[in-house]
């Protein structure tokens, strides 16, 4: 999606396109350690392990225009599925980035969604949020809709609700074990404090339906929203923190949350900091601090490593550490990047 400011060809495409990179996708299976290897820690629990500019203002064989991306998920078959906000779900070469294939995705009228959040499902099926009314859908793997799940009134958007217009369903995960989806707010909803958002969970129980389940508050950094939430192995939620700026570029920070102990604030009409226990956060990186391995910007930004990053999704295991990666939405537009991130992780 498009930040609200704080204040303020791939048939050719992979050959031509530029492609920076240290470790990257084609050798992340070999990489250092994150946070090891000298000028490659970006803090003690978060190390870069290269980043990859192939995709950029490419388009692929039918002419879809690769990129927007505001979602990473990670496929039975270990293939990365990449979602656009405007309604194409991509299958990616792990390894390569090359696409494998695009399907356009809509609502039950036929018209492209807000796509923001993303999920593979275990059965080959995928559930996507949109951030207009808000929703979610599980989709088929061609692009059929399947079902739709309940969304409380409260958090769809003004007037229907108290949701702000582009602040609603930016993150989606599934936790261990497939039973519970959780879905992150990106802002806070009118009313609430501004420095808390809802994460709102369902449960899967027989026959595969999805129920409401709790919802908790998160603390969101001052001026920042959550554009993605991913499920560690643990149970933990890894989030991204995100904001920008005029004249100064992107702020990303990733936090390690922990939903285990805070207050369901299902039935709590007006959040306040007094009021609930909220999800516990631990910081694990600001991502302005990691190396910026000969990255260049279209813009200022803090660390010309920086972009629009929107995505993340956890692919595997790297001598202990996470690996993570993450992907910036480019908006379609010439003072951004779509640009992917390779990262270690240490869960503290």
């Amino acid at each position: 999606m498009r930040l609200r400011p704080v204040l303020a060809t791939v048939t050719a495409g992979l050959a031509t396109a530029t492609c920076l990179s240290v470790a990257g996708p084609a050798a992340a299976g070999t990489a250092t350690s994150a946070g090891t290897a000298t000028g490659h820690a970006c803090s003690s629990a978060v190390g870069i392990t290269g980043f990859s500019d192939a995709l950029d203002k490419t388009t692929y064989t039918d002419g879809t225009y690769v990129g927007n991306f505001s979602a990473l998920a990670e496929n039975r078959d270990g293939s990365l599925a990449a979602l656009s906000d405007r309604s194409s779900l991509w299958r990616l070469d792990a390894r390569t980035l090359k696409p494998q294939g695009v399907v356009q995705l809509a609502d039950e009228s036929g018209a492209a969604l807000d796509s923001e959040g993303l999920v593979a499902d275990r059965d080959g099926t995928y559930l996507v949020s949109s951030e207009t009314e808000p929703s979610i859908r599980r989709y088929s793997a061609d692009g059929k809709i399947l079902d739709r799940l309940p969304v409380p009134d409260h958090l769809q958007v003004a007037p229907a609700g108290r949701g702000v217009t582009n602040g609603t369903f930016e993150g989606l995960t599934l936790l261990p074990g497939g039973r519970t989806l959780v879905a992150s707010m990106e802002y806070a909803l009118s009313g609430d404090d501004s420095g808390l958002v809802r994460f709102q969970t369902w449960t899967r129980g027989k026959g595969g339906h999805w129920r409401l389940g709790a919802q908790y508050a998160y603390p969101v950094d001052s001026g920042l929203g959550v554009p993605e939430i991913t499920a560690t192995p643990d149970g933990r939620l890894l989030v991204l923190e995100r904001g920008f700026t005029s004249g100064v570029g992107n702020t990303v920070r990733l936090y390690v949350a922990d939903t285990h102990r805070a207050t369901d604030t299902s039935d709590v009409e007006s959040l306040t900091a007094a009021g609930v226990r909220s999800v516990k956060k631990t910081l694990l990186a600001d991502i302005a601090s990691c190396p910026s391995l000969g990255a260049t910007a279209k813009q200022p930004q803090p660390n010309p490593l920086l972009d629009n990053i929107e995505g993340m999704a956890v692919t595997g295991r790297d001598k202990g550490r996470l690996k993570v990666t993450l992907v910036s939405d480019d908006n379609q537009g010439a003072t951004q990047t779509t640009r992917f991130y390779f990262l270690r992780v240490r869960l503290p």
